[in-house]
């Protein structure tokens, strides 16, 4: 077996001589021109080979022949191109892949993504951050943070610069070509942007449209008769309008039924003009001055905003002997103050182009809910004497006030620490106590009286477009209640109509505080209530109101 190896080694020596020899006789023009960057290759990898002093390790090991070539040019050539090894192409090719995760990085490209500067750190703390890596994500911001102190306003300089948010340049030629030039910065990719649509123009083209019937419920079935789709405009017009005195909020959200509701509820304004000058929920219901005494009782066209007629002599059957000599010869009657008739209300302005407009966000009072206002404050309490404690304790305080406006131009206050699902069923005229006494606490009373047993009765009134002032601008409210004693004191609020929540939300569902003061009657003096931790007031509707009382 040995004599037949060495039989087939020598005749592939042979062979690898005649091939050698040929080639280096005279080759091909072509072939030595292909050839000589291989060669110069191989020259260069030799050369390194050979350096001692280079730093980079060799790309192979040689391997030493014990048998000695006859032909010695011939057998160097052979024995080189036969002992060069390559042992690390695996691993530069794999440095080259992408990493799949979970296996470990080469570390020729490790040491690439490896970061250096305050950005670089900044960066890689983001993508940490994404990752869900927090503790990685931590310790990289507080390196770019320690690098550089201004790194955040670097990272946004980068990646939000300025110029990107503002209005882009009125030239679209941005380049000097003549116009007839196709040029790229005139078009683009997605194609030109969708024109923008308001929602005037977009209630505008439902003009055209009908109330679209039921579609079927199957293929083969046929189409339901729907008798609402043929009746005329003017005779929905009738139908609607009731629905709008009865509940406004149901009356906007039948636009949300089709598009040709939504066109007559948007734009009929004969519908929003008996809404926004009635008295159901309109401005007809508003009261501009005093309709009413202090205790509820309407008021005589004598006597005016008259604060200090205890409700006993109000409510006398012979009321003119219990009054002071100085009213003793006004007529006293029961017909209520009638606030004469709105005509200003009826003339639109640039600031109300429509009565929609004008019953949106003119201020005004809600009658079918009440105003609740949260307040929350922290209060330092004290240490037990006989227990020592390293920490001071603090109270957390939260109560309630509460306001509910009553169309005859009465209201109720109370303030408790009850939640508003225990209170706000009781706000009703039924349930304020008519006693004198009100700070005295009887905790045998059963709900409703165990909670309204504080409540205050008073009046209100909103300011008048046509007598605001600097000091009292439209939609500021005067509410005036009773004291904590109803003999000696008077409170007074003034608050202010405003919106909460988003631009296109409701409007005029907040009351903010611009004062609260207390009249002393007996020795004519005022106190001025602090307001450091009061909160506002916001709307929210009871469905047991109903429209109101």
């Amino acid at each position: 077996m040995s004599d037949n190896a060495a039989v087939e080694l020598e005749k592939f020596r042979e062979q690898w001589r005649e091939e050698v020899t040929a080639r280096s006789k005279g080759p091909p023009a072509s072939t030595s021109a292909a050839t000589a960057p291989l060669s110069a290759e191989t020259a260069n990898t030799r050369g390194n080979f050979e350096n001692p002093t280079a730093r980079k390790p060799p790309l192979y090991t040689q391997v030493e022949e014990v048998k000695k070539p006859k032909d010695a040019d011939v057998d160097d050539a052979l024995d080189h191109s036969q002992a060069i090894q390559y042992h690390d192409l695996p691993d530069r090719d794999e440095a080259r892949q992408l990493g799949i995760e979970g296996e470990g990085i080469h570390p020729s490209v490790a040491t690439l993504n490896t970061p250096s500067t305050a950005l670089d750190h900044y960066e890689m703390a983001i993508e940490r951050e994404e990752q869900g890596n927090l503790g990685d994500s931590v310790s990289l911001y507080r390196k770019a943070y320690r690098l550089d102190a201004g790194v955040d306003k670097i990272y946004r300089n980068k990646h939000f610069p300025p110029s990107s948010t503002n209005s882009k340049a009125t030239n679209k030629n941005l380049s000097n070509a003549s116009v007839t030039v196709p040029n790229t910065a005139h078009h683009s990719l997605d194609g030109p942007p969708a024109p923008t649509v308001t929602i005037s123009q977009l209630i505008a083209s439902f003009a055209g449209l009908t109330i679209p019937p039921a579609p079927p419920p199957t293929d083969q079935s046929p189409q339901p008769p729907c008798p609402i789709s043929s009746v005329p405009s003017e005779i929905l017009m009738d139908i609607l309008n009731p629905t709008a005195i009865i509940d406004v909020t149901a009356f906007a959200r039948l636009s949300l039924v089709c598009k040709h509701l939504a066109h007559l509820i948007a734009t009929e304004d004969r519908i929003w003009k008996r809404v926004c000058l009635g008295a159901e929920y309109g401005f007809q219901g508003m009261h501009y001055n005093w309709n009413c005494s202090i205790y509820g009782l309407p008021l005589s066209p004598h006597l005016g905003p008259l604060l200090d007629v205890p409700e006993k002599e109000l409510i006398s059957s012979t009321a003119t002997d219990h009054l002071p000599p100085l009213f003793s010869k006004l007529d006293i009657n029961r017909t209520p103050l009638i606030t004469p008739p709105l005509t200003p209300f009826e003339a639109l302005t640039s600031t109300y182009p429509d009565y929609r407009t004008m019953f949106r966000f003119r201020p005004r009072i809600r009658f079918n809910g009440c105003y609740i206002s949260t307040v929350n404050y922290i209060r330092p309490g004290g240490s037990t004497p006989s227990q020592l404690s390293w920490n001071t304790p603090v109270h957390i305080v939260t109560y309630y006030r509460y306001l509910r406006f009553f169309r005859d131009g009465s209201c109720v206050s109370l303030q408790t620490t009850a939640e508003p699902l225990d209170v706000v069923h009781h706000l009703t005229k039924a349930n304020i106590p008519s006693r004198v006494g009100y700070a005295k606490t009887n905790p045998s009373l059963l709900p409703p009286m165990s909670i309204m047993q504080h409540a205050l009765r008073g009046r209100w009134k909103l300011q008048s477009p046509l007598s605001e002032t600097k000091d009292e601008p439209e939609g500021t409210v005067s509410i005036e209640t009773l004291g904590i004693d109803p003999d000696k004191y008077i409170y007074v609020m003034s608050l202010a109509l405003r919106s909460a929540g988003r631009k296109e939300g409701p409007r005029n569902n907040k009351l903010a505080w611009r004062g609260f003061w207390s009249y002393n009657k007996l020795a004519d003096d005022w106190a001025e209530f602090g307001l450091r931790n009061d909160k506002p007031f916001f709307w929210s509707r009871v469905g047991s109101y109903g429209m109101g009382e």
